[in-house]
């Protein structure tokens, strides 16, 4: 009777300890998996190794949020640190485009900044470099009254009276149409002029109504310096105002109807000697150009969203010349061989 019930205990032991063995053993496995698994994947989120000029460099990437809540920190946009590699041709085709225009005397500068939303990859060209921005600012203050919609809805409902001519000395050179003395507008509809024909007196008439500080937050926002609203410009570079195409496309600061809206607003536009000249007629396309000048030189840009199919993409070509009717075939032949290399 004893004998039988050690030789029960020695069992149930031996068994016990087969059962906590196997148990360590699948538990240690799959724990050394899942941590190697766990170290790929944030490898392949926060740095990516690429080679360059025989040497391994190491691109992190960059996660801009939103601030101004207790809970939460909306993710804005992400961005590799590196230029993307596939866009390395592409790249070289556009600067001896724009080399090309140089040593012809039609161009002093030009700035390019490109983003493949397909890969969310980046190219840029002298990005860096400050220009006058002019009309492209129209894009900013649309997003300022979209938001003060949203803030306190009826906004762009407001009708307003073009009672007045304004001075200003400023004097585009590119206008279609614009709005008529005398005539009532809603603030929704002072928006499409203001984008889809850049009129400046429905600009002047929504600038005598806009919330500054909101203005300037959007700026902030987005890890801009704040613009002095008094001022005549606010010098900019290609890739710090493609920020304000890529909220809308993200749709990460307004909300998704509203940044349907602004995008519709931008396909509107009128102007098409730039980007959109020798693209498709097909082609959907959200942009605004924007034009400057001092007398002894001008500048003109345009940054636009080109909806291409299963490979969108976000352009901004800033352009500064002695002759401001030469600078439209910058941007189109900048545009063109983009479109053909994607």
């Amino acid at each position: 009777m004893k004998s039988m019930l050690s030789r029960k205990i020695t069992i149930g032991k031996t068994l016990l300890i087969t059962l906590v063995t196997i148990a360590v053993t699948y538990f240690a496995t799959n724990y050394a998996n899942n941590e190697s698994i766990f170290k790929n994947e944030s490898s392949s989120y926060s740095s990516l190794s690429s080679k360059t000029s025989g040497s391994t460099l190491t691109c992190n990437y960059n996660l801009k949020r939103l601030n101004g809540y207790n809970y939460i920190k909306p993710l804005m946009f992400v961005d590799n640190e590196c230029e993307g590699e596939d866009l390395s041709s592409v790249k070289q085709n556009i600067t001896k485009i724009i080399d090309g225009f140089k040593v012809s005397g039609d161009l002093i500068s030009a700035s390019v900044y490109l983003k493949d939303y397909s890969k969310n990859e980046w190219m840029g060209i002298n990005e860096n470099e400050k220009y006058n921005p002019g009309s492209l600012l129209k894009v900013p203050e649309l997003i300022t009254f979209l938001k003060m919609d949203e803030d306190h809805p009826g906004v762009l409902g407001k009708k307003l009276v073009y009672n007045h001519p304004f001075i200003t000395d400023k004097k585009p050179i590119i206008l279609s149409q614009s709005i008529q003395l005398g005539h009532t507008y809603t603030i929704k509809e002072l928006l499409m002029y203001m984008i889809a024909f850049s009129d400046n007196n429905a600009t002047q008439l929504l600038n005598a109504n806009i919330d500054v500080n909101t203005f300037k937050k959007i700026f902030t926002d987005l890890g801009l310096e704040a613009p002095d609203w008094n001022s005549s410009d606010y010098p900019i570079s290609a890739k710090d105002y493609s920020l304000f195409m890529r909220v809308l496309y993200n749709a990460s600061y307004l909300s998704n109807e509203d940044s349907e809206f602004a995008a519709e607003l931008l396909s509107k536009s009128d102007f098409r000697n730039g980007i959109i000249k020798d693209l498709p007629s097909y082609l959907q396309m959200a942009h605004k150009f924007g034009e400057s000048g001092n007398g002894k030189e001008t500048e003109l840009h345009e940054s636009a969203i080109i909806y291409m199919d299963k490979r969108p993409y976000l352009l901004t070509v800033m352009t500064r010349g002695n002759d401001i009717k030469k600078l439209p075939q910058v941007l189109s032949q900048i545009s063109d061989i983009i479109y053909q290399s994607m």
